[in-house]
């Protein structure tokens, strides 16, 4: 009773905040220091703290503040945003996730998509409409043209708006998540530079084009949360690594389906994964093992990293531009990366050791995706719960940490941030809708402007702008002006040959690299013959910058000359025989003619060291192992409840196939360990296993694979006999030829190991 009157006076001061009348504290002004005996109880007891409490247990780096946009009731936890071009929140409210440590209700539809608007320009957002409610757990949104992408498991929906109410809605993707696993399913939904839109954690990438939604095959990204550069590189990261990213557009990576990885994809940008809480976090699912916390409790590396963000607000300073965010819920945290290029290859470093841009006492902060805005300002969704893992993976020990500090409730929290300079007053962004200013703004010094006015003169088919454009791709002195109003052409359908032929001579490197990346959408059987000697005098230059976007393009010309394709790419495996990068380029042309081409390489002896060599066989290698084809109708009869677990969580991280996903989970397929030892392997998903681990004499480490897979054990949804039917499967599946596993072989192993909690590691398991 006492708990509950608490919480009731807790959204009255909220009430109080959101109706003004709260002592004249808004955005710019700093909330009352807390005092030492405040801080104590915050860190102790982790109550529920009203939005300008939240904001003084928040410390940010100098020169900056936090303000708040928005909290309940105004939102209710929100995981994901996105604005219009009046500078309206679209907010995605998922307040049906793990209602208690059971996760019970969690089917209820009480999922919503709201509008949130600061009309009278203060910065905090004062008005609340209801755009659609009544979903399940919804994952993900993207205005588009005139409506908005809604991702509502399993499906994505386009959904036309007409005033602000949902309209027609048309299925694009009846299978957008793959299973019911909350924490490994598509998300992010974000439109990148090339006119594609992205999402992490799936293969799959969607655009509209002439009344059609088009779904096609693209490298598989991150876990939860995806961003772009100035130059639409992706970057994104999976719940143990920091910040993961490619080098090259993701268009050009949409290749050969026989490459399983693709160097210059799928990198690790940032080595350390080092965080620097603020409070004591023994509420992550695996504090009770060793090096997970350390002396004073706090977490010693990411074990949520979600939500990146690169910066390009133009607000920050300049040194602040380009750097990475990303958030760390279960430790209250946003980090802060430093990135620098060298050639085509990016690395990161942590700007700071020993602390963060931002760190909060405030156990209920949870920042779970960030993102730059219309005004320059970096913005937080916080979900503000206490639980933030899923039921699948909660750990009794985690149960434990919860219940002591009463982390269930409430549920219906949640607020939004935008981190500024400090005494910074912004002003509400609208942008226009004549084409001509549309196209002026992409000379912003905000890339959130730039790519809203390319989006916008996209999907406006805003003709009128063309010749601005046009003019703009003269403007060599004005890198990133030229690059967007090139992309905008290819969005429009309008863009020519005669435009991108001499960008790709141009001496500025991102240019010209952006240049060939459109040569899929200009060369056509009348004007290839105008790109071939152009690629093969930058072959014969020894332009390395520009080989491996050469290598991707010459897939352009392929279907009109196969003859002058090939000679292309023989040319640039030879000058390049060492660049693993221009190697895989080259191999992305070659689906199901790896061999042949091979062959035709004919490396000597002393050549078999050699990147196109190494690269050539393992593709090769990856193919023959292919999984055979096998019954899968009797396997659904035989193992209904294993099927079922493996595809909402198994495949998740080791692929449909079982040949594994690149940074996340090695093979089932051809593993020993699967179709070796019953005994290990059941210890394996009973208790999980943390890396390295080898797979048939191939080792496995980060980042080629996520550092653990968590355990089954301490989940009471899932019997002895559903893991005896989800062994059974994956040792009888794809080229795997083994004996199945009964419910007694699980519970012996689940009573010789009864007290453990902790996972097993590759060596502890070989020794027993």
């Amino acid at each position: 009773m006492i708990r509950r009157i608490i919480q009731c006076f807790s959204c009255f001061i909220v009430v109080c905040l959101l109706a003004g009348c709260h002592s004249g504290k808004g955005p710019g002004i700093k909330p009352t220091p807390l005092d030492s005996l405040e801080r104590k109880e915050i860190i102790s007891q982790s109550p529920v703290l009203s939005p300008e409490k939240s904001l003084a247990a928040m410390e940010v780096e100098e020169g900056f503040e936090v303000q708040l946009v928005a909290a309940e009731p105004l939102i209710s936890t929100p995981i994901a945003l996105t604005f219009d071009d009046k500078g309206r929140i679209w907010a995605l409210e998922m307040e049906g996730y793990m209602p208690d440590t059971s996760g019970t209700g969690e089917d209820r539809p009480n999922g919503k998509i709201v509008i949130l608007e600061d009309k009278n320009g203060d910065g905090v957002a004062d008005n609340r409409k209801v755009f659609m409610d009544s979903l399940v757990l919804p994952r993900a949104i993207c205005l588009i043209e005139d409506g908005i992408l809604v991702a509502a498991p399993p499906e994505l929906w386009y959904v036309e708006i007409k005033h602000d109410r949902p309209g027609k809605k048309v299925l694009v993707d009846a299978a957008y998540t793959s299973g019911n696993n909350v924490e490994h399913d598509a998300n992010g939904l974000m439109r990148a530079m090339d006119n594609w839109i992205y999402s992490a954690n799936t293969e799959k990438r969607y655009r509209k084009k002439n009344g059609y939604w088009l779904t096609e095959w693209t490298r598989f990204r991150g876990q939860w949360g995806i961003t772009q550069d100035d130059y639409g590189r992706l970057f994104y990261n999976n719940n143990s690594q920091n910040l993961l990213g490619d080098y090259f557009l993701p268009a050009t990576g949409t290749g050969n389906v026989n490459q399983r990885s693709l160097a210059g994809y799928n990198v690790k940008i940032v080595e350390s994964n080092r965080v620097y809480p603020a409070r004591p976090t023994p509420g992550v699912n695996r504090g009770y093992m060793e090096n997970i916390l350390d002396d004073s409790l706090r977490l010693v590396n990411f074990t949520a990293a979600c939500g990146p963000v690169i910066y390009r607000g133009g607000l920050f300073k300049a040194a602040y531009h380009n750097n990475a965010f990303v958030a760390e819920p279960s430790a209250n945290l946003i980090k802060r990366n430093i990135l620098e290029e060298d050639g085509y290859v990016i690395k990161g470093k942590q700007a700071y050791a020993g602390k963060e841009f931002l760190t909060s006492i405030d156990e209920r902060f949870r920042p779970v995706n960030l993102y730059n805005g219309p005004d320059g300002a970096l913005y937080i969704t916080d979900m503000y719960r206490g639980i933030i893992q899923h039921k699948f993976y909660l750990t009794d020990y985690l149960k434990k940490e919860i219940s002591g500090r009463s982390l269930s409730q409430p549920l219906n929290c949640g607020r939004i941030y935008k981190v500024v300079p400090e005494g910074a007053s912004l002003k509400p962004v609208v942008m226009p809708h004549d084409p001509v200013k549309l196209a002026a703004l992409l000379q912003s010094p905000n890339g959130w402007i730039r790519d809203k006015a390319q989006q916008m003169l996209v999907d406006g088919k805003l003709t009128k702008a063309v010749p601005v454009l046009r003019n703009n791709l003269k403007k060599t002195d004005d890198p990133l002006t030229l690059i967007h109003s090139l992309w905008t052409l290819e969005g429009m359908g309008v863009l020519q040959a005669e435009e991108v032929l001499p960008l790709t001579q141009h001496s500025n490197d991102k240019i010209r690299v952006q240049a060939i990346a459109t040569l899929p959408f200009v060369v056509n059987k009348t004007n290839y013959k105008q790109f071939v000697p152009v690629l093969q005098q930058m072959i014969s230059s020894n332009d390395s910058i520009a080989a491996p976007y050469i290598a991707f393009g010459i897939r352009a010309i392929g279907p009109f000359n196969k003859s002058i394709a090939d000679d292309m790419l023989m040319a640039l495996a030879k000058t390049y025989a060492g660049n693993p990068f221009v190697s895989d380029a080259v191999i992305s042309n070659l689906e199901n003619r790896e061999a042949v081409f091979y062959q035709k390489l004919a490396p000597a002896p002393a050549d078999s060291n050699l990147a196109i060599i190494q690269q050539l066989k393992k593709t090769i290698a990856n193919i023959n192992s292919k999984p055979i084809r096998k019954d899968t109708a009797l396997f659904r009869k035989q193992f209904p409840a294993g099927i079922s677990l493996f595809n909402s969580t198994c495949q998740t991280c080791h692929g449909e196939d079982g040949n594994g996903i690149a940074a996340l989970a090695p093979p089932l397929n051809n593993s020993d360990w699967v179709t070796g030892d019953k005994d290990k392997l059941i210890a394996i998903v009973l208790y999980g296993l943390t890396g390295p681990v080898k797979v048939n004499k191939k080792l496995y480490k980060s980042p080629e694979i996520s550092g653990d897979m968590p355990g089954l054990a301490q989940n009471k949804d899932i019997t002895d006999e559903t893991i005896a039917q989800v062994l059974s499967y994956i040792r009888k599946s794809w080229n795997n030829n083994a004996s199945g596993i009964t419910s007694d072989e699980v519970l012996k192993i689940r009573q010789h190991w009864n007290e453990r909690q902790q996972p097993f590691t590759a060596e502890e398991l070989m020794k027993w």
